[in-house]
């Protein structure tokens, strides 16, 4: 079962309050995803670690619900 980008949006936003989130459907298929999220909690962390807190977020979707989620993180 493929999952919605309100979903991906809403559980990034509950891990990550402050953040910014933009969700964008690669083919259409609810099934690949591109998000760029912006939060001042990755200031001063890695881009690994900023992509593992993101998911993080997502609980265990990755790779079941979710296939391919491409990511873009920054602190601003």
């Amino acid at each position: 079962m493929a999952m919605d980008a309100a979903e991906i949006e809403r559980l990034i936003k509950q891990a990550l309050p402050d953040a910014q989130v933009t969700i964008e459907d690669l083919r259409g298929d609810g099934d690949h995803y591109a998000a760029h999220v912006i939060s001042p909690a990755f200031a001063g962390k890695t881009r690994v670690q900023q992509h593992k807190m993101v998911y993080d977020a997502l609980q265990g979707r990755m790779g079941g619900e979710l296939h391919a989620l491409a990511l873009q993180t920054s602190a601003n």
